[in-house]
């Protein structure tokens, strides 16, 4: 395989599954997934070693049965630095020991979910942790769209069981944040938030934590937070005054939003192409060709071979 065609594979490879890459270059499946795996240990070990200022941490499902792969993102290249198995404290920790202490000290803020192995691992590693970690604005208000969605279930069993059916249909009018809701579905809602249902108050009471993100320093934060929270904790809304309560025990690195000004929304993005190049390839069993996957569409590598140098040979005259 001359350098000129391994590139050109590779460029097929990029818009393509490796199943269309081996037939429209004429080569078998193997020899197509050595090339990609060339390209990502090619890219990998031109990459300058460096930790990134600001970080991203998050899962990703490799298949059913709870499998799941850790990616680390650098949030101001839009790159996956690293992929490893499961995600477990040492998942993280793996990616932080390659790094010494000094250089770790370097980081500037760390975006992750609410998962207390990825806590643990950074607090381990990164010097001064406790004021860099970053609870993602998305999986803060995932609990609270998911207590609005239990009240909502609850209540429409119970008004079931009486013959009305007013909350049929309505789940997602709960879900959606009040500016997604559908037009055509506008008077609909407006007529359930007239009526005297706890999942009205359930619905308020998420959308007012929404705000909470539009502060940019911590103390008016906090004490938006501490009005919030005591509306919550007296709704006499079980679900909403349990996941207040979650928030609650993570408010300090909820409220680093407000100096750092960084969410895992980049990572969701990422993810969302890893699926698109998950569903092109109709899944994958081996873990190595998923991360190669990974790299090789999401790492911002340089993936293409350099045929080596000529030497000059000088003649001398005589």
């Amino acid at each position: 395989m001359t350098y000129a065609f391994e590139s050109f594979v590779i460029q097929v490879a990029q818009e393509c599954s490796i199943e269309a890459t081996a037939r429209l270059c004429g080569l078998t499946w193997d020899r197509s997934w050595n090339a990609l795996e060339r390209a990502v240990n090619r890219g990998r070990a031109r990459k300058p070693h460096r930790v990134p200022v600001r970080i991203g941490v998050d899962e990703k499902s490799i298949a059913r049965g709870h499998r799941y792969e850790s990616l680390v993102y650098d949030l101001d290249c839009g790159t996956v630095e690293y992929v490893c198995d499961d995600r477990g404290q040492q998942s993280l920790e793996s990616y932080y020991q390659q790094f010494t202490r000094e250089e770790l000290a370097k980081v500037e803020a760390v975006a992750m979910d609410m998962w207390d192995p990825y806590i643990a691992a950074t607090k381990a590693h990164v010097p001064e942790a406790d004021k860099k970690i970053v609870f993602d604005r998305f999986h803060v208000m995932r609990h609270v769209v998911e207590a609005v969605d239990k009240v909502r279930k609850s209540e429409h069993k119970q008004l079931s069981e009486l013959g009305e059916q007013v909350l049929k249909g309505t789940k997602y009018l709960w879900l959606w944040s009040q500016e997604n809701i559908p037009q055509w579905r506008q008077e609909e809602f407006d007529a359930l938030r007239s009526k005297d249902l706890r999942v009205c108050r359930a619905w308020a009471i998420k959308e007012n934590l929404r705000h909470l993100w539009d502060y940019r320093y911590e103390a008016p934060m906090r004490k938006y937070f501490k009005r919030w929270y005591f509306w919550a904790t007296h709704s006499r809304l079980e679900p909403i005054k349990k996941a207040a309560k979650t928030l609650k025990s993570h408010v300090n690195n909820i409220v680093t939003y407000a100096r750092h000004q960084i969410t895992n929304a980049l990572g969701e993005s990422i993810n969302a192409k890893i699926e698109k190049v998950k569903r092109l390839a109709c899944g994958f069993r081996n873990r190595s060709h998923y991360r190669t996957a990974i790299y090789f569409h999401c790492g911002g590598l340089d993936l293409f071979p350099r045929p080596p140098a000529i030497p000059s040979l000088n003649f001398k005259a005589g």
